[in-house]
């Protein structure tokens, strides 16, 4: 016999999820849908507790879950107030007074042995390229303010929606799909002899049984912490801001068709446009500045009234050393928290829901199972953690003790192994599991002021003027597509005007 597998071979009927918010009624949704036939999903949340509510950037990846659940687009962006993401402006990350996008999508063409940036990268040396972002047609977009559903050269985009909405927006669809909302507070987590949890009792007495339970209690983490117990793997050594202030405001202005991240004297504002609103926070250290000081520092810098009171967040970065444990499953800020330096919160919650709907335990749970799942979890967040380190490290800064304490911090050997092969050879290669392709590697690395050495020397096969035509024709199809577009504003009144509130 092969390990132990048949550690648990109770069949799964009764599958309980604890919390709401967005990862509660996302797991909620997907499963009653997709695979709920023979399922009993319940849903227990509590009206005296609150959802951190702020996750309000998303990435392209998000569109996989809605298209499984066969969401209409236009209807969901008008439920949820929201505008369209095509990047994230990064300014006064590489030095004050510097920006760059990184925008989703491709840059110009690449070949079978080399991305764009090799032909870019000869064409400099020649002067003959323009900015590198030149040649990016989502980049170029947003900083033109358009967009527009093409049905040729489609650009890549996300959205930015109102986190609470989309929670009662998924609610709707899980409760058509006969998900048990239980309104009640946890007081007691009851476990059977070899660990598994039994079941939960209610503040009123209720006492809920199940044969597998989902921990969304956020931050809380009362199945997966409180009561298994699971470590976690802490990287505040690397990432070491640990808290955040986030105040809604009136809108001002149209919204933008992007992501504003800038950068501050000891961490970073969010900017978040939504159709009426705009989401503003500040991601700081608290060894480098108390929250009255950052409190004060994002109200200084935001823009329009202010319709809430400024709240602090606490966080920890790092990650459940596994997110599967017994029989509960950790979904959110249960099983690990990133920053949202790069919208990656809901894709991760969306990971989990996917790879435990490929794995679900309906005959029982198996340890290879379990295992499968927590390695691509786990290797996913490591993925997401170096891309977010990269951006603090990799930096020309030096005006605070923070930014020369992540200028000069030991980063992981997986992190150092990209920047070494970027900057020897301006070479990237997408790992498997890996969220950020080539292109956004390359576009954050130059962005932050990396420069490779040297160049691929397939690019030699071409000769000058075939380079230089090469790089015009990239750029050509950039301008083409953007004299198609409409203004942002403009495709937003006419394809998902927002339902009053």
């Amino acid at each position: 016999m092969i390990g132990d597998v048949n550690l648990a071979q109770q069949k799964i009927k009764k599958v309980i999820i604890v919390g709401g918010g967005t990862a509660g009624w996302m797991a909620a949704a997907s499963l009653s849908k997709l695979i709920g036939r023979d399922l009993d999903i319940s849903l227990i949340e509590s009206d005296q507790i609150g959802t951190v509510g702020v996750g309000e950037a998303t990435i392209p990846t998000f569109f996989a879950l809605h298209q499984l659940l066969k969401i209409n687009e236009a209807e969901f962006l008008s439920e949820v107030q929201g505008t369209i993401k095509l990047g994230i402006s990064f300014e006064n990350w590489k030095n004050n007074g510097e920006d760059y996008i990184h925008a989703f999508g491709y840059t110009g063409q690449s070949c079978w042995a080399a991305g764009f940036q090799h032909f870019w990268l000869k064409g400099k040396t020649l002067g003959i390229s323009e900015e590198y972002s030149c040649y990016s047609p989502e980049l170029m977009a947003a900083k033109a303010n358009k967009f527009g559903l093409l049905k040729q050269n489609a650009l890549n985009y996300a959205y930015h929606i109102d986190a609470s909405l989309y929670a009662k927006f998924l609610r709707r669809l899980a409760e058509k799909n006969n998900v048990t909302r239980i309104e009640g507070k946890i007081i007691t987590v009851n476990q059977a002899d070899d660990g598994n949890i039994k079941s939960v009792q209610l503040e009123s007495g209720l006492t809920i049984d199940g044969d597998l339970f989902i921990d969304c209690s956020g931050f809380a983490a009362l199945l997966i912490d409180k009561t298994l117990g699971t470590e976690y793997e802490d990287w505040s050594h690397w990432l070491p801001c640990d808290r955040a202030v986030a105040v809604q405001t009136k809108s001002v202005s149209p919204p933008i068709p992007y992501t504003r991240s800038i950068a501050r004297e000891c961490g970073w504002q969010w900017r978040i446009p939504l159709q009426s609103r705009v989401g503003n926070g500040l991601v700081f250290s608290s060894e480098h500045m108390s929250e009255d000081e950052a409190t004060s520092t994002l109200l200084n810098n935001v823009e329009g009234e202010t319709l809430t009171t400024p709240r602090v967040i606490k966080f920890r970065t790092g990650q459940r050393t596994v997110q599967w444990n017994k029989n509960c499953v950790a979904l959110g800020l249960s099983g690990g928290f990133l920053e949202p330096l790069e919208s990656t919160s809901i894709h991760l919650i969306q990971r989990g829901i996917i790879r435990l709907m490929q794995m679900f335990p309906l005959s029982g749970i198996t340890e290879a199972d379990r295992d499968e799942f927590n390695r691509q979890m786990s290797d996913e967040y490591n993925f997401i953690r170096d891309f977010i380190i990269m951006h603090y490290h990799v930096t020309e800064r030096t005006d605070t003790e923070f930014w020369r304490q992540c200028k000069n911090m030991d980063i992981p050997d997986s992190l150092d192994h990209r920047l070494r092969l970027f900057k020897d050879s301006g070479r990237v290669f997408q790992g498997e599991g890996d969220v950020f392709g080539e292109n956004s590697w390359t576009q954050v690395m130059l962005g932050q002021g990396l420069m490779p050495e040297q160049y691929h020397p397939i690019v030699n096969m071409m000769s000058d003027n075939e380079l230089e035509r090469f790089l015009k024709g990239n750029r050509a199809s950039v301008d083409n597509t953007l004299k198609q577009l409409p203004t942002h504003q403009q495709f937003i009144a006419q394809y998902c005007p927002a339902k009053p509130i």
